[in-house]
């Protein structure tokens, strides 16, 4: 079992795409969600597949176990998925020592970009990039099993009124 501790940031402008070193296209989908818990299944780059079940709920720490799983398997699981797909690039951008999974959404939630800071232990950041936005660890609304379960939260969807 590993601990995830991770901080998640709304990001705000492109400022961070010339630090991006890598980048992976990821489909993920959730086969049971509540608020303590989580299993999912994500493929990477259309060429791995990994079962992760999360446990924990709002502090920013929960443990993780992750089970690699044959491609063909998942595949055939996605059939059994809940929600909605969640499909995103993942790109890595180092910064001050701390590399962030900035994650660029695709499809229902298009032009959604959140960033994870994830550490091994609680670590601060001295000084957080300028491209961060506002901190969301520990709101619901932003775990991607809520993005796939429920969509954006509110304030984060365009807005299609005309006026």
């Amino acid at each position: 079992m590993a601990k995830e501790i991770e901080r998640k940031f709304l990001v705000a402008g492109d400022g961070w795409r010339p630090a991006a070193t890598s980048r992976h296209a990821i489909v993920q989908f959730y086969l049971a969600a509540a608020d303590d818990r989580s299993i999912r299944i994500r493929i990477r780059d259309g060429k791995e597949a990994w079962l992760t079940l999360k446990f924990g709920a709002g502090t920013g720490e929960r443990d993780e176990f992750e089970y690699r799983v044959p491609l063909s398997d998942a595949r055939e699981i996605q059939a059994f998925a809940i929600g909605r797909i969640i499909e995103k690039t993942r790109h890595l951008v180092k910064h001050d020592g701390h590399i962030f999974e900035v994650d660029e959404f695709h499809g229902a939630l298009e032009g959604f970009v959140l960033a994870e800071l994830e550490t091994p232990e609680a670590a601060s950041v001295a000084r957080l990039p300028e491209w961060i936005g506002e901190e969301v660890t520990g709101d619901p609304a932003y775990t991607n099993a809520s993005l796939a379960l429920a969509g954006l939260p509110d304030e984060e969807r365009p807005d299609t009124s005309s006026g």
